[in-house]
């Protein structure tokens, strides 16, 4: 693959209508754009309506949601002029990765593409080059499905530009991940207060990985006590996604992106989550073979347990 030299975030607004409607008939009818250069950061963008085949007047509805009107799609080009275009301003698919805020954009992009009767090489260069940058902000900062503004507001930012219109959407979500990718440790304190503390964190390093030290065994004492009695298959699965929840909040902690976290912690969380993914080949396996009881091995269990006891002596000091 070639060497990566820009980036390119885009957004479509969609025919779109409060009655329903299926995806695949929710054509394109404005496509924009922001393309970003590693070497210089510098920023231009891309904007163009597109007239859809469905020549239906836009509804009340999708006005106010998109506000495009009906006069702006009349003498605008078709879906394939436009995308020529737009590669034609991107410059290069193969030094070019994509981004958007969700997929939906991706699957709109394929969709009009083959009605259009686009080459499927192009677009498949662009899918293996595309990152859906909504799932690894939810992932590893938000924790939940959030919106652009809310994304913005995280760092303490607000939009820039006219709303709805998916150029802006496009340059809000460059902003993001331009924070997301140069401020880790900001990041990392957004990821903590949504992922495991619920408040603000503290601003020391020495107090952040105090406190999460506590967590994580109070933690580790709450999953030994939820699975030591478990013996039946339906009960095991019945804990499989409360554990999951559980321990995925850590694996932001083990990656460490930021540097932040201490090594002990660095090693605890990793305790957690290499616990979760036993405990989920055992049932796996288990179930492969029908069995009604599950039997755990004790090597599972002793990391596990070694950390709760840790926060049940310092208890008692």
């Amino acid at each position: 693959m070639a060497e990566i030299k820009q980036f390119i975030f885009f957004d479509f607004e969609m025919l779109c209508s409060d009655k329903g409607m299926a995806f695949e008939h929710m054509e394109a009818i404005r496509l924009g754009a922001v393309k970003y250069d590693l070497e210089t950061e510098s920023i231009s963008y891309f904007d163009r309506f597109i007239r859809p085949e469905n020549r239906e007047p836009l509804s009340d509805f999708c006005k106010s949601l998109t506000q495009i009107e009906d006069s702006n799609l009349v003498d605008a080009s078709d879906f394939k002029v436009v995308f020529d275009d737009f590669l034609v301003w991107v410059g290069g698919v193969k030094k070019s990765r994509y981004f958007s805020w969700s997929p939906s954009d991706l699957s709109r992009l394929k969709i009009d593409a083959e009605k259009h009767g686009l080459p499927f090489r192009t677009i498949d260069k662009i899918k293996k080059r595309y990152i859906d940058f909504q799932a690894i902000f939810n992932k590893r900062v938000a924790k939940g499905n959030i919106s652009v503004e809310d994304a913005l507001t995280l760092y303490g930012m607000e939009f820039i530009g006219e709303k709805h219109n998916p150029m802006y959407d496009a340059y809000n979500t460059l902003r993001i991940y331009l924070s997301f990718l140069n401020e880790p440790v900001q990041s990392d304190l957004i990821m903590l207060k949504r992922f495991i503390f619920e408040e603000e964190a503290p601003l020391e390093a020495e107090q952040i990985n105090k406190r999460l030290n506590d967590q994580i065994k109070y933690d580790a004492e709450l999953l030994t006590g939820q699975i030591r009695d478990v013996q039946r298959m339906r009960n095991a699965k019945k804990l499989l996604k409360p554990v999951k929840r559980i321990v995925e909040k850590y694996e932001n902690v083990l990656m460490n992106r930021s540097g932040l976290f201490s090594e002990e912690n660095v090693l605890q969380a990793s305790i957690l989550v290499t616990f979760y993914h036993e405990l989920q080949f055992s049932y796996n396996e288990h179930f492969s073979y029908s069995s009604k009881i599950i039997l755990f091995d004790e090597y599972m269990f002793q990391p596990l347990k070694q950390l709760a006891m840790k926060k049940s002596l310092k208890a008692s000091e």
